[in-house]
């Protein structure tokens, strides 16, 4: 079941030309890692759809907040080298995060990400990394039995944007039928 430009614009109607561009490498990358039923690509799309502000951004928007502050030395995100925090922020559709997410990520995908972690801005590898999060995470699982604020849970670590991703997850379902 691809999903197609149009589709992604219904549902995530700032995406603009961006869904053209992403519609093909989501598809690639829903498809490697099963995502592929509606309840599954409903929800994968719903929170990429979130974590990218509907595909406008690729890397963490920087301030630094205080949270942000908070990765640098963070031993559960492997940030262990001063700096870490800043260099392994999130990325991807899905904001991959950490020295450690981003090591996993690499070698999943054969990718060298902690030398070159900019790749995951690439449209390709930002779709990759958040099937392969997704993926990794069990959140198909998740999906199948309609658990979607657990998946939000485990996508940003709490309920931030909740509103907003179940909005768009209620969204997607109504135009993937």
């Amino acid at each position: 079941m691809p999903i197609t430009a149009q589709q992604l614009l219904q549902i995530l109607p700032s995406a603009g030309k961006q869904a053209g561009v992403f519609a093909p490498v989501l598809n690639t990358a829903m498809a490697k890692y099963g995502i592929v039923t509606r309840l599954r690509i409903a929800a994968f799309i719903a929170q990429v759809g979130h974590e990218s502000g509907q595909f406008r951004w690729l890397k963490e928007l920087w301030g630094p907040t205080s949270q942000q502050a908070g990765y640098e030395g963070r031993a559960d995100l492997g940030n262990t080298v001063n700096g870490d925090g800043f260099k392994y922020r999130g990325r991807g559709l899905i904001q991959v995060t950490g020295r450690a997410n981003y090591a996993a990520c690499g070698e999943a995908l054969g990718l060298d990400l902690i030398n070159k972690p900019e790749l995951l801005e690439q449209p390709q590898y930002a779709a990759m990394s958040a099937a392969w999060f997704w993926s990794s995470r069990g959140l198909n699982t998740l999906a199948d039995q309609r658990e979607f604020a657990k998946i939000t849970r485990r996508v940003n670590g709490g309920l931030t944007g909740q509103a907003d991703r179940q909005a768009l997850y209620d969204k997607a379902l109504k135009v993937l039928v």
